[in-house]
């Protein structure tokens, strides 16, 4: 029986274990966290491609998953709605995608705590090493292990993450702690504003565990704001002086950057708005990376997830994308005798979508990384603030299938 070793145990390295062990592959998750992931994480977009691919695994719901949003709504300076546009979509929380992926997965075969170190081929197997000094003979090694990924740190060191120009600060509030105005007005809509030379996205979500019980759900907002790359170095150190890379833990961020933020608030957004911001209770930061790369299939290694490719948050596919990745390297392997031709199949597949999400994000962003005010003072780029609403949050091949330029 095959077997493959998965660096990485979050949603991409669940799906591509769970897809592998039904076509009968042996498989090991590797994931170098000790703490439960399913804490980590915020709101996403649940597409129905996803929906699809989590059938496929095995896997079924036992509760409410997500709150459903008729359309996209935007909203002027002043809290008025300027555009609609009607696009029936489940909103949901990170955490309830993964928790039931891990619920399946094999708890033997899931080392928390185990990070990887190094691997070396020979001609038919993949040795892959632990810092603990642990070995797993593989036929095939899996780099499911983020936008930092060491597997792709191995393979393909010149790729790396670059950053975008700006951030993307984020929030979540509980139902009741936000004023009645706001869960009247503004807590059921899924909401786009674009105050100056940035975009803020609003939306309801579900509570703790799973519940769409009025009063208890959330609110989950995402802001982007353009920071200079020096500014960044500042909001990345912590109190004790040590700057982090790339991205810095939320209880590290320091009060004066929160502060500043609620002041940007109080400038800039609309007053019932201000709310997500103020009555947050949690606030974290996201600076905002691509990741583009030419090759995700080696000798005996694949990339899948955003350890293949970062594609900014604003197209809202990042779990669906490493579904994908996950299910189609399994039905290339489905059968094979030959590791790399199917690895080279798989490639061959995902690339050119993969490459369309990149360009399809950065488009999207770029009038924030141009330092506009709004999106049509870049009209080379052809959207303006109603066509945002229509294509954010949807895969590159809505855009297209849809004819929704």
């Amino acid at each position: 029986m095959p077997h493959a070793t998965i660096v990485g145990g979050s949603i991409g390295g669940l799906f591509a274990g769970t897809y592998l062990r039904a076509i009968g592959w042996e498989v090991d998750i590797l994931e170098r966290a000790r703490n439960d992931l399913a804490s980590r994480g915020t709101g996403i977009a649940r597409h129905l491609e996803l929906e699809e691919l989590i059938a496929k695994a095995g896997v079924t719901a036992t509760d409410a998953v997500g709150i459903f949003v008729n359309g996209r709504d935007g909203f002027d300076e002043n809290g008025n709605i300027f555009g609609c546009h009607e696009f029936r979509q489940q909103l949901g929380a990170w955490n309830r995608v993964f928790q039931p992926m891990f619920d399946a997965f094999p708890t033997d075969n899931h080392h928390s705590g185990s990070e990887f170190s190094r691997f070396t081929r020979s001609s038919d197997t993949v040795e892959i090493e632990t810092g603990d000094g642990r070995t797993f003979k593989s036929d095939l090694l899996i780099g499911a292990d983020g936008f930092l990924s060491a597997i792709r740190a191995s393979v393909a060191p010149d790729i790396t993450p670059h950053y975008a120009g700006y951030v993307a600060w984020r929030g979540v509030s509980h139902e009741q702690d936000l004023s009645n105005d706001f869960q009247t007005e503004i807590f059921h809509r899924y909401a786009f504003l674009f105050p100056r030379f940035g975009q803020l996205i609003g939306y309801p979500m579900a509570g703790e565990q799973g519940t769409t019980a009025p009063g208890k759900r959330r609110y989950n907002y995402l802001w982007y704001a353009p920071l200079s790359e020096a500014d960044l170095t500042d909001l990345l150190t912590d109190a004790d002086g040590k700057t982090h890379d790339y991205s810095i833990p939320p209880p590290l961020l320091r009060d004066t950057h929160v502060t500043g933020l609620k002041k940007l608030a109080k400038r800039h957004l609309p007053p019932l708005f201000r709310e997500a911001v103020f009555k947050a209770h949690a606030t974290m930061v996201q600076p905002i990376y691509d990741v583009d790369s030419d090759q995700i299939a080696f000798d005996r290694v694949a990339l899948i997830g955003d350890a293949a490719f970062v594609v900014r948050p604003h197209v809202g596919t990042g779990v669906l994308k490493a579904a994908e990745d996950a299910y189609v390297l399994s039905q290339c392997l489905k059968g094979a005798t030959d590791i790399n031709a199917a690895l080279n199949a798989f490639e061959s597949e995902r690339l050119p979508a993969a490459k369309n999400a990149v360009r399809h994000g950065r488009r999207l962003g770029a009038f924030i990384e141009q330092l506009c005010e709004i999106p049509e003072d870049l009209p080379e780029n052809d959207l303006d603030r109603e066509r945002v609403l229509r294509v954010s949050g949807r895969p590159f091949e809505h855009i297209v299938s849809y004819d929704l330029w």
